[in-house]
């Protein structure tokens, strides 16, 4: 699998906040795909989106795919966002410009407005500016909830803890509408744990959080997490010298694209657990290649899939 790779502008996070998990699923999948094209996106040039692709991303069928595809194009080139932008004025935006549909194959073609290509960037380094994460992180995340909360935890991945925020604006990052989960009660229990569990238990992230208080009532909540520990790391030093020296070299670049790879291999077809799709499977496969046991046995199909030690 390609190295999934998320880039995208702070101030772009902000407007995410009204978005559907299926429309967010489309925006995701613009990010990685143009990255991967090595062109980026303009306004002009339509970007084409796959059923298949997006079943095998986000674990579904090809035809409720492109359902889900169809219904969240239809509502994202209806919604507007707003922001300030550098010189501090308001601009308003849609996200989409133009949808093309390839019934027959399956698929969608989208054009993005101005806005939104300006704050998807295939610009590796400026940390800073951007939010970065992997997309198989949020792949399996199945509440709109736990997306939002997981790309607002990862702005501060630097200090691996947020700043108290305010409750109100916290409540509209997560795209909470004022008439639900009024009682507090009901917003922890339906919102905040859900994904608080859905992070902790999905992504490579462990958070906790703490509420503040102003006299009785909660006023706002703060975060910490921590990267949760790889195999690799936990047996970095109770290796066994004796295992091969290629095993260490392999980086989780390669480790990702290669299980992809793999996963399509019918030779691997015993290792599947017959049920899962090949993204799902391909997941499996690179959790598998962190252990050198694993990676010593799956060595020869490496190699033939194009393998080489550096």
């Amino acid at each position: 699998m390609k190295k999934d790779l998320v880039v995208k502008t702070n101030r772009l996070n902000q407007a995410f906040q009204v978005l559907s998990l299926a429309e967010f699923h489309i925006v995701q999948l613009a990010i990685v795909d143009a990255r991967d094209t090595g062109t980026g996106l303009t306004t002009d040039m339509p970007l084409r989106i796959d059923a298949l692709r997006y079943a095998d991303v986000f674990g579904t069928t090809r035809q409720n795919a492109y359902m889900r595809m169809k219904e969240a194009e239809e509502t994202l080139f209806n919604r507007r966002f707003s922001f300030f932008d550098e010189d501090g004025k308001l601009v308003k935006s849609r996200w989409i410009s133009q949808v093309k549909y390839l019934d027959n194959e399956g698929a969608i073609e989208i054009v993005f407005t101005p806005a939104v290509v300006q704050g998807i960037s295939r610009i590796n380094g400026v940390k800073e500016f951007f939010t970065q994460y992997l997309l198989s992180q949020t792949a399996n995340l199945k509440s709109v909830y736990s997306s939002r909360l997981y790309e607002l935890l990862i702005q501060w991945r630097s200090t691996g803890k947020t700043p108290i925020i305010n409750l109100e604006d916290f409540r509209a990052q997560l795209g909470v509408e004022e008439d639900q989960y009024k009682l507090m009660s009901d917003f922890k229990k339906r919102v905040l744990d859900l994904a608080i569990n859905d992070i902790n238990e999905k992504t490579d992230i462990k958070a906790t959080y703490q509420q503040h208080k102003k006299g009785r009532s909660i006023s706002g909540f703060s975060f910490t997490f921590k990267q949760k520990k790889t195999d690799n790391q936990l047996i970095e030093n109770k290796r066994d010298p004796n295992t091969i020296d290629i095993f260490s070299t392999m980086t989780d670049a390669q480790r990702h694209l290669f299980a992809n790879k793999l996963s399509q291999l019918p030779e691997m077809g015993k290792y599947s657990h017959g049920t899962e799709s090949y993204q799902q499977f391909a997941v499996r496969i690179a959790e598998m290649l962190q252990t050198p046991k694993k990676f010593k046995e799956l060595y020869p199909y490496l190699q033939k899939v194009g393998f080489k030690a550096a």
